[in-house]
């Protein structure tokens, strides 16, 4: 089989012991603000758009976390996860996808209850909220 590629960003950002978590149309699963790479740009400058896109939160990186692959059907996907800050702006619904649904900070135990469109996540966000120190 010829694999096509995929490359995305996620950004898991933690505020008050809460995740900032998006909701697609027609789901009800949720996930973290997150999308692929554009032509020419670096996974950073995604990961930054992608939080402005889909939720209206100016924002900055603060650390790389993990790379995660996976094969989706025909593609290879990697993602390059980040946890990030706030830096400004307020939620807003301005996805040009028109994708987003639903905007929510959610706290540990709404993260433990929820639908996951990726259960993978849940592990690694649960354990961020326990340890951040940024709150």
């Amino acid at each position: 089989m010829q694999y096509k590629y995929w490359n995305g960003a996620s950004a898991i950002i933690i505020k008050n012991n809460h995740v900032l978590m998006i909701r697609t149309k027609g789901s009800n699963s949720w996930n973290i603000p997150s999308g692929g790479v554009e032509m020419g740009e670096t996974a950073e400058k995604a990961c930054i758009r992608e939080i402005a896109e889909e939720t209206g939160y100016e924002a900055k990186i603060v650390k790389e976390l993990h790379t995660k692959k996976t094969i989706i059907k025909e593609y290879k996907v990697t993602t390059k996860y980040f946890l990030c800050e706030i830096t400004g702006g307020n939620i807003q619904y301005q996805d040009p996808d028109e994708e987003i649904e639903e905007i929510a900070w959610k706290n540990s135990d709404e993260i433990s209850k929820i639908i996951h469109t990726y259960p993978e996540d849940q592990i690694i966000i649960e354990n961020l909220i326990s340890n951040y120190e940024g709150n």
